[in-house]
């Protein structure tokens, strides 16, 4: 039957240029390609996977080279709000439930690992939402979140920053698809990345702005709803324990802190409630912002109680918001120079050498923790793993990272770079009388980058760990903005966007 073997197999573009290797079968919605040859397949992706095989060896080596993980100071009270769960008035407690989960295996090696896969996966993403460019292209774009030294790292710490870029570039996959039924799943990647870090906050108004230039407008109301519902009842959670609104407490002692690189009490004039937070030296002889949250000189820590009481927060809150009014271009200069640190060449001690430490695979073990919720935490931590948690270094794989790590990174410049293209090439094709079907597709993973970067340095400081999870999205953007078949193609009867993929069209 002639017409059935028609309407039974269809070839697809790809499957034409890779040559018979792969076909496509089925009808309606139950087509799906189907190897013949995995080595044909393998032999198309050859360059991604060696990619992917370099970055499973280096992570191999993490977990070889330090085991059972590497600790950073925010662990200890991850690890505490395990065993007493209620929310934490600095961070929220999404990454605790993370390692909740896994508490069964009792190893921060298994969390360790876990968090080894994410990155991994995120790589896996970004090379599948970028399949369409050139396959250089969408490799290049996976190079720095697989072979990243510094990425590496951060997986290895026990730190919320892998888990929260892993939930936000899959909800940048995501965001990049028509499949039906996906703004829900996103809304509720986001709210587990905003109760995973707070920064997640802004990315959902970033997606739902997408969702409505596409003009998906019952989609949107899905992914406020499965992205606020968790929020909010989290945020009950958080009223019921401290009868504060919010996700965390220490909103206004941050920003408070952020504004300190510039706020001069001599222009602002505050009341006396307030001058009890000036800092009389000038903005240039202060420290980093950090330090006024958790020196014990600090003016907000000599004042009674804990740092972080209602009142407390609410008193910097005001310091902040005076400052910012009263010095707006201050303000926005000083954001400029945070934002200035991410695309320096070379890599400075920044904010202090303790911090900085921790990004870097130590030569030796670290010493125990000093500070008493430290300890602490600590005690729980070998609760936890039903043994003790200090940090083995095995040589020589330990050694081996350390070197690498000497050369393999992401200059800045690079970074910035990669935000570049994307506007660039837009302008171009302006300029050249082209159009994109659909939208600027590459907005969403260059908008949600662009607030993970501003964000950080306008409401708290520079941190390295900050940037790297903007870091893939970057790549992805500008790998999607060069896309070749986004160019009107009359060869063959073909109109103007009809190889254009669905995750653009809309």
């Amino acid at each position: 039957m002639p017409g059935r073997e028609r309407e039974d197999v269809r070839v697809t573009e790809e499957a034409r240029a890779d040559g018979p290797a792969v076909r496509e079968q089925g009808r309606g919605r139950g087509r799906r390609r189907v190897p013949r040859d995995l080595r044909s397949l393998a032999r198309r992706h050859r360059w991604f996977l060696v990619v992917l095989a370099l970055g499973t060896l280096l992570r191999a080596l993490a977990m070889l080279g330090y085991r059972p993980a590497l600790w950073f100071p925010d662990t200890y009270t991850y690890v505490v709000t395990v065993f007493h769960p209620r929310p934490d008035l600095v961070r929220p407690a999404g990454y605790s439930m993370f390692i909740k989960l896994l508490e069964p295996l009792h190893s921060f090696a298994a969390v360790a690992a876990v968090q080894h896969l994410m990155g991994l996966a995120a790589g896996v993403l970004i090379y599948r939402v970028a399949r369409r460019a050139p396959r250089w292209v969408a490799t290049l774009a996976t190079v720095p979140v697989l072979l990243d030294a510094y990425q590496v790292e951060l997986e290895h710490l026990l730190v919320s920053d892998t888990l929260f870029m892993f939930l936000v570039v899959s909800a940048v996959a995501l965001g990049a698809t028509r499949r039906t039924g996906t703004a829900a799943a996103i809304g509720l990647l986001l709210a587990a990345a905003t109760l995973t870090r707070t920064v997640g906050q802004p990315l959902i108004v970033v997606f739902a702005a997408w969702f409505l230039l596409r003009r998906r407008f019952r989609p949107t109301g899905a992914l406020l709803a499965a992205a606020l519902v968790p929020v909010v009842a989290y945020g009950a959670w958080f009223w019921v324990t401290y009868q504060r609104v919010g996700l965390v407490g220490a909103n206004g002692v941050f920003l408070y802190a952020r504004t300190m690189s510039f706020a001069d009490c001599a222009k602002m004039d505050p009341p006396a409630d307030l001058k009890v937070l000036c800092d009389p030296r000038p903005p240039e002889q202060r420290p980093p912002s950090q330090e006024y949250i958790w020196a014990k000189d600090a003016p907000i820590v000599q004042l009674p109680g804990i740092t972080f009481t209602k009142e407390t927060d609410d008193l910097a809150a005001r310091f902040a918001a005076r400052a910012i009014l009263t010095q707006p271009l201050d303000y926005a200069a000083s954001i400029l120079d945070e934002l200035a640190r991410t695309f320096r060449w070379d890599r400075p001690v920044y904010p202090d050498q303790e911090i900085y430490a921790y990004y870097e695979f130590p030569a030796t073990p670290p010493g125990p923790p000093g500070r008493y919720p430290a300890q602490r935490g600590a005690e729980f931590a070998e609760r936890y793993e039903q043994g003790a948690i200090g940090t083995q270094i095995v040589e020589p794989y330990a050694g081996w990272l350390r070197a690498y790590q000497d050369m393999a990174r992401l200059p800045g410049p690079v970074l910035l770079a990669a935000l570049l293209v994307p506007p660039v090439a837009a302008l171009r094709r302006r300029r050249s009388g082209g159009r994109l079907p659909g939208g600027a597709y590459w907005v969403l993973p260059w908008s949600t980058a662009i607030v993970l970067l501003i964000t950080p340095a306008a409401a708290a400081e520079f941190d390295y760990r900050y940037v790297l999870p903007a870091v893939p999205l970057a790549c992805l953007a500008a790998a999607l903005s060069i896309r070749p078949d986004l160019r009107s193609n009359a060869e063959g009867g073909k109109e103007f966007g009809d190889n254009i993929p669905p995750y653009v069209r809309s």
